[in-house]
């Protein structure tokens, strides 16, 4: 080789970091190194399959396609070689020196040097290969792309210190070989009997055989000269066998295949569907989220096979965009072998697997709300907030989507979102025939709001949404159960039933007695407000501020304005408890001046105790300042 064709090259620095913490937060799981290596070989061999369906010379006469492990116990030394479909040398820099992912920086902000959290965290993130330094102290990467010159061949090497060399080599065969110089104390990998317990442990899945060479017991002269391999694993893809063949144990192991978590999910389902349209789903429901999940525009989908031939990761099409967050498989018997992303919008056939499927994951997690509570529970916390995107996305399964939503709620107070729409109306007042609900940015905001004193007076229970998406999913989500939502800081406020006749009347006479004083406070607030009334929802407080019923909450406002969005100006209506000692002293104000700033004051408060930003905040201050002299 040319000294041309050599380069050492630095780690992308993030990959840098990645490679310190992997080596000092999984030790005590150092053997997942050999599950990632041999997933990622199993994944070179299905894309070489696919690519090979439309040109069939890729195979170049080898098309036995699988994975050979080799190991040398003197030189502690394991190798992993595959014949799939190789990399080029632009490839290998790509692939191996820089992680191209979104939520890169996120992800390494997270980490925090506590071992068991790390491994979590990096099991999301999905970066197999470099699982190798933990038990090497050296890597070599041998590879040549299918289709390629055999003067095309690349080696790359590296000790996972901040840099790599990579030169271009003479390489007969296609694929790719990866050699782990062992570390000193990790010399137990280069064993047979070891090595083998792994393959079967992690990667009895694998749809392509993992071979290994046999061991001869006895004399070493009655070995054969010419070495024997064995397939050490079961090289028979897991969908395709009976669930009733299927260990827990399996399905855990094939998750953490096509997921590269290494966290176990949290459910899954297996189903094969015969009649008019045949396939097979295997369906999981991860327990960590994945820093990308809310970059709608990020890769998602499951990996689709066709009659048990690898097409393409990422399948987006079987499912909607909220369930973005499942992982898994779909293989399809009525598909053709060469099917694109552009045939797969076009193809009749997908319409119909998405809804099934779409129903089978609403079901799974129905099913799972059902009989693991503490399961549901940290679902929700890790995907909850991208579910609630299903209603304004998936109209015909609004119901079911509703059903597995979670709320906070005045019901217990707490921040945790943990009520369900089922048990709320379980607890409704009798003569009930509305869903209240509360949007605030923060979940103090929304529990401590003057809008919640005439509820907690009467019992009735409210929601307390305090999520960005909250706002948003409610415009969709308008009914449950043949029951109304109601937004309590909308609108006028119709408690229906429960409030009684004598109420009713009491209220008619309270707005006639102080008419003067409301026409006062519109005199002085005109500028701000759209209307002033008194009020039947406080109990406590001297005011609040009230929207008109179609208008966009203060929190959809605030979503749009980051944006970019210009919103149109909109005055709150002013609502006034005439019981409060502070407005009945208003009442009593001669002086016009005094009444003004008093007036102004109140308004402020509403508008403060609501979350919602003062115009004039100095104006404020010297207000609250002036009032507290006079007092003095």
């Amino acid at each position: 080789m040319s000294d041309a064709s050599t380069q050492t090259l630095g780690f992308q620095t993030e990959v840098k970091q990645l490679l310190h913490l992997m080596v000092h937060s999984l030790y005590s799981n150092k053997e997942i190194f050999l599950r990632e290596l041999i997933s990622n070989a199993s994944d070179a061999c299905d894309k070489l399959r696919y690519a090979a369906l439309s040109n069939d010379a890729l195979y170049e006469g080898d098309a036995e396609l699988q994975v050979k492990i080799l190991f040398d116990k003197e030189a502690r030394q394991v190798r992993i070689l595959d014949n799939g479909i190789g990399m080029s040398r632009q490839q290998v820099i790509d692939h191996l020196g820089t992680i191209a992912k979104s939520g890169t920086a996120e992800f390494l902000s997270q980490l925090t040097g506590d071992q068991k959290r790390d491994s979590h965290l990096i099991g999301q993130f999905g970066v197999g290969f470099y699982s190798s330094f933990i038990v090497a102290d050296k890597v070599e990467v041998l590879t040549r792309a299918a289709g390629t010159s055999a003067s095309e061949g690349v080696h790359w090497i590296s000790q996972g210190d901040g840099e790599f060399t990579i030169s271009t080599c003479e390489r007969t065969p296609k694929g790719t070989e990866i050699i782990l110089h062992l570390k000193a104390d990790e010399a137990e990998f280069a064993d047979g009997f070891r090595l083998r317990h792994l393959v079967r442990k992690y990667s009895d899945h694998i749809a392509v055989p993992v071979l290994m060479e046999k061991e001869h017991l006895g004399e070493e002269e009655d070995a054969p000269q010419t070495p024997e391999f064995e397939s050490v694993n079961q090289a028979q893809a897991l969908w395709t066998r009976p669930r009733t063949e299927v260990q827990e144990e399996e399905y855990q192991e094939f998750y953490k295949h096509v997921s590269h978590d290494f966290a176990d999910p949290l459910t899954w389902s297996h189903n094969k569907v015969e009649g008019k349209l045949e396939y097979t789903s295997l369906l999981y429901i991860p327990g960590k989220a994945p820093f990308d999940l809310y970059n709608r525009e990020g890769v998602r989908g499951l990996k689709l096979y066709v009659q048990r031939v690898f097409i393409m990761d990422q399948a987006e099409h079987f499912l909607p965009m909220y369930l973005r967050f499942v992982k898994g498989i779909v293989d399809s018997n009525d598909l053709s072998l060469n099917v694109s992303r552009e045939i797969l919008q076009q193809d009749p056939n997908i319409s119909s697997m998405k809804t099934a499927l779409t129903k089978r994951v609403l079901d799974m997690l129905a099913k799972l709300a059902t009989q693991d509570a503490e399961k549901y529970a940290q679902f929700w916390d890790e995907f909850g907030n991208v579910l609630k995107e299903g209603p304004a996305e998936d109209y015909a399964n609004r119901e079911k989507i509703a059903k597995l939503l979670r709320f906070a709620s005045t019901h217990d107070n707490q921040a945790k979102a943990r009520h369900s729409l089922e048990d709320y109306i379980g607890r409704m007042r009798e003569g009930q025939n509305k869903i209240y609900y509360l949007s605030a940015e923060k979940h103090t905001t929304a529990l401590h709001s003057p809008h919640l004193e005439i509820f907690r007076r009467k019992g009735i229970e409210v929601l307390l949404l305090s999520e960005r998406v909250d706002e948003w999913m409610m415009s969709h989500l308008t009914e449950f159960d043949g029951k109304k939502f109601v937004d309590i800081s909308k609108g006028d406020l119709d408690l229906g039933d429960i409030q009684d006749e004598e109420e009713k009347k009491a209220q008619e006479e309270t707005e006639k007695q102080f008419a003067p004083l409301v026409e006062r406070v519109k005199e002085v607030l005109k500028e701000d407000v759209d209307q002033v009334r008194t009020t039947h929802r406080l109990t406590d407080s001297p005011a609040c501020v009230v929207l008109p019923e179609h208008e966009m909450g203060l929190q959809m406002r605030k979503i749009m304005e980051a944006a970019g969005q210009k919103m149109p100006e909109v005055k709150p209506i002013f609502e006034l408890n005439p019981q409060h000692p502070l407005v009945a002293r208003l009442d009593q104000e001669q002086d016009e001046e005094r009444f003004a700033e008093f007036a102004h004051l109140l308004l402020e408060q509403a508008q403060l105790a609501e979350g919602a930003s003062l115009e004039d905040p100095a104006a404020f201050v010297q207000r609250m300042n002036k009032l507290l002299l006079s007092l003095m």
